[in-house]
C-alpha cells in the first residue's frame, strides 16, 4: 500500500494534484487506516496515470470521469469530440501568433496594406509622427465601417496628394500638433484657408464626399469626435472654418450665411 506522496510519485504527478483530483471527485479518496493515513492500491495508480494521460492529452478534468467510465464505441467517439476541438484551438492560436506577430509591424496590425501605404507616403511629404498617429486612428474606423471600399478611397486620396496645397496642409497642421500656437500664431489661419480652399474646389467639382462611401451618420460622428478627442485645439480650427463659412470635419457643410467671405483658393478634396 501506498502514501500519497508514493502514489504521486509513481504517477508522475504532485501530491497536490492528487488532492485536486478527489476534492473534484475524479479519483475516489480511501479511508485512513488505523495509523491515521490513507493507503493507495494498485487500482489506484492506474487510475491516477489515467487521469494523468488524458490531463496531459489536453483532455478538460471535467470530461475525463465520463472516459473512464465508457466503453470502447464511446470512448472513441468522446476522442473524436476532444480532437475536433484541439483542431479548432489550434487554428485560433496560430491566428493569434500571426496577429502578435504583425505587433512588430506597427500600422499593418489594424490597417490594411492599401492604408498603410498611403500613412508611408504622408510620412515622405513631411507629416510628424503625431499627425500620422491621428490619421492611424481616423482611418481604423473607416475600414472598420467600409472595408470593400478602402481601395478606391486610398487611390482617390493618393491623387490628391499631388496638389502642393494639400501637401502643404499636412505640414502646416503637423506643426501645429507639436507646438502650442499662440494666439498671434499665423498657422492656424493659414491651415483654415487652405482647407476652406480645398473644400471650395470640391465642392464644385462634385468630390466632396468618400469615393464610393454611402452616408452614414455613425462612422462620420464618430470621426468628427475622434479629431477633438484625439487633440482638443482641433475644436479652434472647426471655429476658424465655421468663420469662413464651413461647418464640419469629415463630412463638412457650407454655412448658409457665412460669417465673411471663403477665399478663393484653387483646392483639392480634403484631406
Amino acid at each position: 500500500m501506498l502514501t500519497i506522496g508514493q502514489l504521486a510519485a509513481y504517477a508522475g504527478v504532485t501530491v497536490r494534484a492528487v488532492r485536486h483530483y478527489h476534492q473534484i471527485g475524479l479519483l475516489p479518496e480511501p479511508e485512513r487506516d488505523a495509523s491515521g493515513y490513507r493507503r493507495y492500491g494498485a487500482t489506484a495508480v492506474v487510475s491516477l496515470i489515467k487521469i494523468r494521460t488524458l490531463a496531459n492529452a489536453g483532455v478538460p478534468l471535467s470530461h475525463i470521469g465520463q472516459m473512464l467510465e465508457a466503453d470502447a464505441p464511446a470512448f472513441a467517439e468522446a476522442v473524436q469530440r476532444i480532437d475536433s476541438h484541439l483542431r479548432d484551438e489550434i487554428e485560433r492560436l496560430e491566428t493569434s501568433r500571426k496577429q502578435i506577430a504583425q505587433l512588430a509591424a506597427g500600422d499593418s496590425l489594424t490597417l490594411p496594406p492599401e492604408v498603410t501605404s498611403y500613412l508611408d507616403r504622408l510620412r515622405e511629404i513631411g507629416a510628424s509622427e503625431r499627425m500620422l498617429e491621428g490619421e492611424r486612428d481616423g482611418w481604423i474606423l473607416i475600414a472598420a465601417r467600409w472595408p470593400d471600399s478602402i481601395p478606391a478611397v486610398i487611390a482617390s486620396k493618393h491623387a490628391q496628394l499631388d496638389n502642393p496645397q494639400l501637401v502643404r496642409l499636412y505640414q502646416v497642421l503637423s506643426e501645429l500638433l507639436e507646438s502650442d500656437p499662440g494666439d498671434d500664431d499665423p498657422r492656424p489661419g493659414e491651415a483654415a484657408d487652405i482647407m476652406v480652399g480645398l473644400l471650395e474646389q470640391a465642392s464644385a467639382s462634385g468630390e466632396l464626399n468618400f469615393v464610393g462611401v454611402a452616408k452614414d451618420d455613425l462612422a462620420f460622428d464618430l470621426l468628427d469626435v475622434l479629431a477633438v478627442e484625439f487633440d482638443p485645439r482641433s475644436q479652434r480650427m472647426l471655429d476658424l472654418m465655421r468663420e469662413r463659412g464651413w461647418t464640419g470635419w469629415n463630412r463638412p457643410e457650407r454655412l448658409a450665411r457665412p460669417d465673411r467671405p471663403a477665399p478663393d483658393r484653387p483646392a483639392e478634396p480634403p484631406g
